[in-house]
């Protein structure tokens, strides 16, 4: 194993494959399930800490690794490497384009529903983080998804499309499949970001409000609530969380609201 695997070597792993694509997960814990979808550059150590905190929180957790390194730290060099990689190479994802989910979407769905299968519960949580941000909605045509969580969600980039800016990365029929079990099965979702992140712009969240009402609980923090970091603030429970302060509550947030749905 890696040096760099180490912080993973208290999860089990398996190799799940759904239509094109074989993806590997890490599993841990007990109870009903959550999907952690890690943020760029890959599935890094602070990701595996905050799916270590919801394991203690008494949950199942299922890590996919959609692209990177898995275990290996956060570094400059190895960001742009990975998003190089996403960008020119894989088909997976849908980058630029507004009113489209990734097409590893329907991988994740179907990851899901492994998920709930095993673990039981009232149903599964998921959380996407930066590029995987608006996963979490997308996943909302899958029954088995009951706990929805974008935190800083970046897609569409706004990178070389302002217009980009209020759009999320969802097509009509699932924005109306997610609303409308939302109302039906009393469901809701949350997102997070910085407010001063231009990658994931305030109009984003105008969009996500006046799309789902009071369903959607937007947490919205400074940059002094940030941990400090030689990147600009940006990734809620991971990079620029501080273990104490608005973004600790943020994490909190988000865990008993994986408890209160899945029933854990």
């Amino acid at each position: 194993m890696p040096e760099y695997e180490a912080s993973l070597s208290h999860y089990s792993q398996f190799d799940f494959t759904d239509g094109p694509w074989t993806r590997t997960v890490y599993r841990r814990g007990s109870g009903p399930a959550v999907i952690v979808i890690h943020e760029m550059p890959g599935l890094h150590p602070m990701v595996i800490r905050f799916a270590d905190r919801v394991v203690d929180a008494g949950m199942s957790v299922f890590l996919p690794t959609l692209f990177g390194d898995p275990g290996r730290p956060v570094t400059e060099g190895y960001m742009l490497q990975s998003m190089l990689a996403v960008v020119c190479i894989r088909r997976e994802f849908n980058i630029w384009s507004a009113g489209k989910s990734s097409p590893i979407v329907e991988w994740l769905r179907a990851l899901a529903r492994k998920a709930h299968a095993e673990c039981g519960g009232k149903g599964v949580g998921a959380v996407g983080m930066c590029f995987t941000g608006g996963f979490a909605l997308a996943m909302m045509t899958e029954p088995a998804v009951v706990a929805p969580v974008l935190s800083q969600p970046s897609l569409p980039s706004v990178a070389f499309s302002k217009k980009n800016a209020a759009f999320i990365d969802a097509s009509p029929e699932e924005i109306a499949c997610a609303r409308r079990r939302f109302n039906d099965e009393d469901l809701s979702m949350i997102g997070l970001r910085f407010k001063s992140d231009k990658v994931v712009p305030g109009e984003r969240f105008e969009t996500l409000k006046r799309e789902f009402g009071d369903k959607f609980e937007g947490i919205e923090l400074n940059d002094e609530d940030a941990r400090p970091s030689s990147r600009p603030p940006h990734s809620v429970l991971t990079v620029h969380l501080k273990e104490e302060g608005p973004t600790k509550a943020a994490e909190q947030r988000v865990i008993a609201f994986f408890k209160e749905r899945t029933g854990a």
